[in-house]
């Protein structure tokens, strides 16, 4: 079993546990993250499809490291997909369980490293920028995945822009998200995800945008606009 501490920040866990229970508050703290989930939720089922070659999701194993409250599992769990979703914050895990109600969802109070299975799918959604080590821990999420399995990441670029919009907006201007959730010095350019995911023996396939509409306060997804939000899939090589 690993023992590296690459997903374990208990500064980082202490900032979200303080407002877990309010996981499914679509006008809580993580609003944005309840808007955003639709357009994140396609894309991943399309890389899914795309890569496993299918027109279904159901039987396909799915893990969610990170996944918080379970947004994002429980509409890949009604896709037919075979999910578990892990999180170190043992009161996160509690709302989505409770929140789950008769969906089949596999919860684990375990942070990455403590993990042993493998899944078709590992999705790192909106955590690696909150992480000790983030080379350590794209290490880990590619071990978790089978050989040919697809791997999702989704992060804020290092930019500008993503400073302006990220930090001083989100959270001190239109207060989306509480004061002191991210760390811009921690974000993550493509260029520096794809790197660490090659060094992981994963292969990164597509990056693609995340544009937020402030008139119809939609998100869209971008080939281009990749300056704030966007996400990356790799796949890892078969034996």
């Amino acid at each position: 079993m690993s023992t590296v501490a690459t997903s374990i920040d208990d500064q980082e866990i202490a900032n979200f546990s303080k407002d877990a229970a309010h996981w499914w508050d679509i006008d809580g703290p993580f609003a944005p993250l309840h808007r955003l989930n639709p357009t994140r939720i396609g894309y991943i089922k399309q890389q899914i499809l795309q890569h496993y070659k299918c027109n279904s999701l159901k039987g396909i194993s799915v893990l969610d490291v990170g996944c918080g409250g379970g947004l994002v599992c429980e509409p890949m769990a009604r896709l037919g997909a075979v999910v578990t979703g892990a999180d170190a914050d043992p009161v996160a895990i509690n709302v989505a369980r409770d929140h789950a109600g008769s969906l089949d969802i596999s919860y684990l109070n375990e942070p990455a490293e403590a993990i042993q299975q493998q899944f078709d799918v590992v999705l790192a959604l909106e955590i690696i920028e909150h992480v000790p080590s983030p080379e350590a821990f794209v290490a880990e999420i590619a071990r978790l995945v089978k050989p040919g399995g697809l791997v999702i990441f989704s992060t804020l670029n290092r930019t500008a822009k993503s400073f302006a919009l990220g930090i001083v907006a989100a959270e001190y201007i239109l207060r989306w998200v509480p004061a002191g959730t991210h760390n811009w010095k921690k974000f993550i350019k493509p260029s520096e995800l794809s790197r660490m995911a090659r060094a992981s023996d994963l292969s990164p396939q597509d990056v693609t945008g995340i544009h937020y509409n402030p008139i119809t306060t939609d998100f869209s997804l971008s080939p281009t606009q990749v300056k704030v939000n966007y996400l990356l899939s790799a796949i890892k090589p078969k034996d």
